[in-house]
């Protein structure tokens, strides 16, 4: 999967010359995957690559280090999901000084044609890139009628309500938890990958034996107790309740994501997995005791056992973003 995922300036000659999705696409929301599937669309009639350009950091995050913008995706992520809608590849643009003083002739002739040698575009309604934001789509389309390669500009997004999809919104539910709210604008589960850490075992000393994943530390995921489901390396899914958070009772250490899987008892330490977070069951908290936590414990087990019973099953984008590899 990784492998899909290279710098702007180390992408393979066999994904020059294709029709190129351009934007920071994180989360890869429903508005998302409509620029997404318009790129393919073309690329497969054409039989050219089917390219996405984003960005890293986001440009945000850059310009404002002291405010940075909670990320939905990292990266890899970003990619498995990208590779799920038929993506044949991401190209990074490393987000720094120089690129940022890059005018919007010079993102065309530089980026655009010299480096990814495109035959087409495909952008949002609202797409702006150069310095100062000077380009515009309009210009684009000018730019790319005289350079050869067409130029496709996506209408914004709605919900089924008529309400806009956007990054800010699923952002917003991830940071109070609601993680079912946010996976109607998304479109599948949202979840958070990575290899199983060693842990200091103190989940199975209470009868809780975890799994240990590392977020991003920009995640913005609220602090909490989650009914979920787990997607092992070998393609298993299994359910669970996960803990996000700092573990008040005993340390207040860093953010660890920690998720115990209901009637499992294999070694999984160093394989990958995806924990996706179904629902949200309650904030964290600290305890008086380590009695009344694994009280707790046994009642959240419960709670996401019930939650789990009555949840929607995996969407379309849920079981192909599972079987990229």
């Amino acid at each position: 999967m990784v492998a899909a995922m290279f710098d702007l300036d180390a992408l393979p000659q066999e994904m020059r010359g294709g029709v190129v999705a351009i934007g920071n696409f994180d989360g890869v929301h429903r508005g998302h995957a409509a620029l997404i599937g318009a790129t393919v669309e073309q690329a497969r009639s054409r039989g050219v690559p089917a390219v996405v350009l984003t960005f890293d950091p986001h440009p945000r995050t850059f310009f404002r280090p002291d405010e940075p913008v909670a990320r939905l995706t990292p990266l890899p992520t970003r990619t498995r999901i990208l590779r799920a809608l038929g993506v044949d590849a991401v190209a990074v643009a490393r987000f720094d000084r120089a690129f940022s003083e890059v005018s919007a002739d010079g993102f065309i002739a530089g980026v655009l044609a010299e480096r990814l040698g495109i035959v087409g575009a495909v952008v949002g309604f609202n797409f702006r890139y150069g310095h100062r934001r000077q380009g515009t789509v309009e210009l684009l389309r000018s730019a790319g009628a005289s350079a050869g390669f067409g130029v496709t500009v996506i209408d914004p997004a709605t919900g089924d309500g008529g309400e806009p999809i956007a990054s800010r919104a699923i952002r917003e539910a991830l940071a109070s938890g609601d993680v079912a709210a946010a996976r109607i604008p998304l479109g599948y589960t949202w979840f958070a990958e990575g290899r199983v850490e060693a842990g200091d075992r103190r989940g199975r000393e209470l009868g809780f034996p975890t799994a240990n994943v590392s977020l991003w530390p920009d995640c913005g995921l609220r602090y909490g107790i989650y009914a979920s489901r787990v997607r092992l390396a070998d393609g298993r899914t299994r359910n669970g309740v996960a803990s996000f958070g700092r573990r008040p009772t005993f340390d207040d250490g860093m953010p660890k994501l920690e998720v115990y899987l209901f009637d499992f008892d294999e070694d999984i330490y160093g394989t990958r997995i995806a924990v996706k977070l179904v629902d949200f069951i309650r904030g964290e908290k600290r305890f008086d005791s380590v009695e009344t936590l694994v009280a707790a414990m046994h009642g959240d087990a419960a709670e996401a056992r019930r939650r789990l019973a009555s949840a929607p099953g995996p969407t379309d984008l849920d079981r192909a973003i599972d079987r990229v590899v």
